[in-house]
């Protein structure tokens, strides 16, 4: 009775490994859909893409937007010191924000703004800016919700905008004819009637990024009040993405929409400790706003991420009270740093030029964009034969030069898209070397055209 068990036992353990594996593969596969609906079109991004090339070819990056250089030594000294600082500083903080962070936060930016904010409610410290805007339209954008997002964006905005289950509805920064005798970002302007001709019953927000990314526009006192009344008018939520709010050129000044009459009680401003002090990868950001809007931010963030790195947030807390008693004088580093990266921003603009590109000056930010329309490359890499003209030209660069950027049109919707493909995007806070390396590489190319 026992011998044909035994048999198929022996047979069952004389298959080949490869054959049982198969087998208890095609038993254990999933046939129902794996991802949430949420992620649907969502899913590739520029930077995962771009970063990964960089890497490969192993480039001169001007296309990151992160200085190769260190943070001042003052943060640095207050990072080591919080490490050594003993056990507390090892251990769980406050989730919403390090009391000593947030007090010196709302200290600093109730002088900016001129009302007194209250640190433990008007606050949320976040994992990053992009942390922070991640909360902000998941606990204020609902399922049918539309979003005005005025482009160029940073990338981020309009998938973050559909997860929420929000529909993203754009309008175009677009040029007029220059006001002086080379090409600005400061021409780049917001149309106020293609802005009204967006807003329905279903709009909830508006999204602006001043200094912005990749173009570098400061928006102007008139132009935010244009928005601020826009907002008022309508009864929308204003999310002011301001992570390079002490990077600005040639006199241009940043302004906080949030001071503007009637506007601290809708806004969700938008900060970056990374951007503030070169010290990308602290991932250390915030919201900023009414105690009313930030309490369902920080609902989304108990429920994720919860809490954010203690020593980082110390050392950002230091860094702020330097700052606090130094602002405005030229011991500040939101003072020395602008000039810092001014030159080298002059630098990579007369490259640009002296290989016949036109670039467009920021007036703040990391970045500079330049026409490349001009450029006539034979661009005959079949794997890139159905993406934008940017898109092959990049990688085309990364690939045939060594050098990388950044595509413009990914700013972009796909309705405008096409529309803004002749344009690259380069970072210019770099040390001077890196943007030597890149020189090199750009005057080569144009000696042998």
């Amino acid at each position: 009775m026992l011998r044909r068990p035994v048999l198929r036992l022996a047979s069952f353990w004389n298959r080949p490994v490869t054959s049982l594996l198969t087998s208890c593969h095609n038993k254990t596969d999933m046939s129902r859909e794996l991802h949430a609906r949420r992620l649907e079109g969502v899913d590739k991004n520029i930077w995962v893409e771009f970063t990964q090339l960089a890497a490969e070819y192993k480039v001169v990056n001007l296309g990151q937007g992160f200085p190769d250089f260190s943070p001042p030594s003052f943060v640095q000294e207050a990072f080591c010191n919080a490490i050594t600082g003993g056990v507390s500083m090892h251990q769980y903080t406050r989730a919403f924000g390090h009391p000593p962070l947030v007090k010196i936060l709302a200290k600093f930016f109730g002088r900016i703004v001129g009302r007194d904010i209250d640190p433990m409610e008007d606050f949320l410290v976040t994992v990053g800016a992009y942390q922070a805007l991640f909360c902000t339209f998941q606990a204020l954008i609902d399922e049918g919700d539309e979003v005005i997002i005025v482009e160029p964006f940073f990338d981020c905005y309009q998938p973050m905008v559909v997860m929420a289950g929000g529909t993203p509805v754009y309008v175009p920064l677009k040029p007029r004819k220059p006001s002086g005798p080379g090409l600005s970002s400061a021409d780049w302007v917001l149309c106020p009637e293609q802005l009204n001709s967006k807003v329905n019953p279903r709009t909830k927000a508006i999204v602006i990024n001043t200094p912005n990314n990749p173009l570098g526009k400061v928006f102007q006192r008139d132009e935010l009040q244009m928005i601020a009344d826009f907002c008022i008018k309508h009864d929308l939520i204003c999310i002011s993405d301001e992570v390079y709010e002490w990077l600005t050129y040639d006199g241009a000044q940043h302004i906080k929409i949030a001071s503007l009459p009637g506007m601290w009680e809708r806004t969700v401003t938008i900060g970056s400790a990374g951007k503030s002090f070169s010290a990308t990868g602290w991932k250390v950001g915030w919201a900023m706003g009414p105690g009313n809007i930030i309490k369902h931010l920080k609902t989304v963030h108990q429920n994720s991420v919860y809490h954010c790195a203690t020593a980082a947030q110390e050392a950002v807390a230091v860094g702020f009270q330097r700052e606090y008693e130094t602002f405005g004088t030229e011991e500040s580093y939101f003072k020395q740093l602008p000039a810092q990266l001014h030159a080298k921003r002059l630098r990579l603009a007369e490259c640009l030029r002296s290989v016949g590109l036109e670039p467009i000056m920021p007036q703040g930010g990391y970045f500079m964009i330049t026409d490349i329309s001009s450029l006539k490359v034979d661009l005959n890499d079949p794997s890139t034969k159905d993406e934008l003209y940017d898109f092959r030209f990049v990688k085309w660069l990364i690939k045939q030069k060594g050098l990388a950027t950044i595509p413009v049109s990914g700013f972009y919707s796909p309705e405008h898209r096409n529309d803004f493909q002749n344009y690259i995007r380069f970072c210019f806070v770099k040390e001077d070397s890196t943007l030597k390396a890149a020189e090199d590489i750009l005057k080569q190319w144009r000696i042998k055209k």
